[in-house]
């Protein structure tokens, strides 16, 4: 739509509001709120100021002044707001240059596009992925100086098949790994995961499939029909949205947090990625598992760059909760057709060249999803420009292999502190095309250390507790 377009579609749906959407460094949402009579062609262009000071990881109060420039093709109707509200995705740019903000996650993935064109490799990156979720009935959490604790809670846990619940425990409470996926009623978010569907299909995304995930508890899946770069990215971001907002319709919280309980499945972002020209697939071709040489060098760019994208990918501290031996995290560094435990799958989809593709397994949903595609984008290309050998694919279980045979894979890193350091020590490959600026990284890494690694070092935790208060 136009600016002209997008300001009748709001009148004519009754909009009296317009929500300014636009996304922080660590990939959460912040908005502001607007009449619809302040929306006028002249905001597409010129934008509106605000306070970039309080943003996570902008600016400091000295430099505090930024413009939103809203993205007239991402208009919507936000189905959540009791008084009907037009919503907007917006661009961060500098109020007195008009440049891109080089610390907006959505430039970022714009000027990975436009890198992407620049090369002649491909004109279009397209992404599909695969974002788990939990849906608890409860989430308490506390930190204090004298004391700290969580708990999550689920009436479908396994852990309350032994609750007094009046008489009304009626058991159906998959076991531990076992939430893939039975029937109602032991599926007990059946109808609110449809739900979802149908408000993600109010916001323009064509919904594949859902069901329940391995882990007990409330954890599921929801796929989308794979996108454009840019397009995935706010799909995303909408997902997210939707997903909170109707659980909390339920009197039900959702989480994409990767690994919220010990001992059973966390939640992944498995992501699959093409790349096209012309109207063309590219990664369909007669080498391994039906790859063209392309594909193959793009997933060596992922494989040797890994440890630093996954500062991107796998952005919390938790989610190296999640990448452990044991509960189908993918954590080796390797490739192979059809096989869920190496890091790389290439899904066997039939003959069709345009359903080639490969599968990233390792992100997971924390990550701020036009960062993380950004840097995946980046490290491909970089294998297709160098012409990275992937080396052999390993078309064995790899949770199988030997300690000796195991050691023999790189794996990905073990911390969120590993992987920082990995990215400070190879960047170059997200600096190209001036798509990441040093600036970015240096604000991540900062931003990473100072205020989830050093905090969550200098608090004892009650498993600490548990294994040292007798000493």
């Amino acid at each position: 739509m136009t600016p002209k377009e997008v300001i009748a579609f709001a009148e004519e749906r009754g909009a009296k509001m317009v929500d300014m959407k636009f996304t922080d460094l660590p990939g959460m949402w912040q908005h502001f709120t607007i009449p619809l009579y302040e929306l006028t062609e002249t905001v597409f262009e010129e934008g509106l100021g605000f306070d970039g000071s309080s943003v996570r990881g902008w600016r400091s109060i000295q430099e505090s002044d930024m413009t939103v420039i809203p993205d007239p093709t991402t208009a919507k109707m936000d189905m959540f707001c009791e008084v009907p509200t037009l919503s907007l995705i917006c661009d961060i740019v500098m109020p007195d240059t008009g440049e891109p903000y080089n610390r907006d996650p959505r430039q970022i993935c714009k000027q990975a596009l436009a890198y992407l064109k620049s090369t002649g490799v491909a004109d279009t990156a397209f992404f599909g992925p695969e974002p788990e979720f939990f849906i608890f009935d409860d989430i308490r959490y506390e930190q204090t100086a004298y004391g700290g604790f969580y708990q999550v809670d689920s009436d479908e846990a396994i852990w309350n098949s032994g609750r007094d619940e009046g008489g009304r425990n009626l058991g159906y409470k998959p076991r531990h790994k076992e939430g893939y996926f039975p029937v109602m009623p032991s599926d007990s978010l059946h109808d609110i995961r449809t739900e979802i569907c149908l408000e993600l299909e109010k916001a323009g995304m064509h919904v594949e499939r859902q069901h329940h995930e391995v882990a007990t508890a409330g954890q599921g899946e929801i796929d989308i029909r794979f996108d454009k770069m840019l397009e995935m990215a706010d799909n995303m971001m909408w997902f997210k949205y939707i997903v909170k907002n109707v659980a909390r319709r339920h009197g039900k919280t959702a989480t994409f947090m990767p690994k919220p309980i010990f001992g059973d499945n966390g939640s992944g972002m498995h992501t699959h990625i093409s790349l096209w020209k012309d109207g063309e697939p590219l990664f369909a071709g007669d080498k391994y598992a039906g790859l063209s040489e392309m594909a193959l060098h793009f997933i060596g760019g992922i494989l040797k760059n890994a440890p630093s994208v996954c500062a991107l990918t796998n952005p919390t501290t938790n989610s190296y909760k999640r990448l452990v031996p044991g509960f189908e995290a993918p954590i080796k560094l390797a490739y192979s057709f059809k096989n869920r435990s190496a890091a790389i799958r290439i899904p066997n989809s039939g003959p069709s060249p345009k359903a080639k593709r490969i599968e990233f397994r390792t992100p997971d949903p924390g990550a701020n999803k036009y960062l993380a595609f950004a840097a995946l984008l980046m490290a491909g290309l970089d294998g297709i420009q160098n012409k990275i050998d992937p080396g052999d694919p390993l078309d064995k279980n790899i949770y199988g292999l030997s300690p000796e045979e195991a050691a023999k894979v790189p794996s990905v890193p073990a911390s969120l502190e590993d992987s920082l350091k990995n990215l400070a020590d190879n960047c170059g490959f997200l600096k190209r095309g001036d798509v990441f600026s040093q600036d970015l990284i240096e604000a991540w890494i900062d931003y990473k250390t100072e205020s989830e690694i050093i905090p969550l070092q200098q608090r004892p935790t009650p498993y600490e507790f548990y294994l040292y208060y007798d000493l």
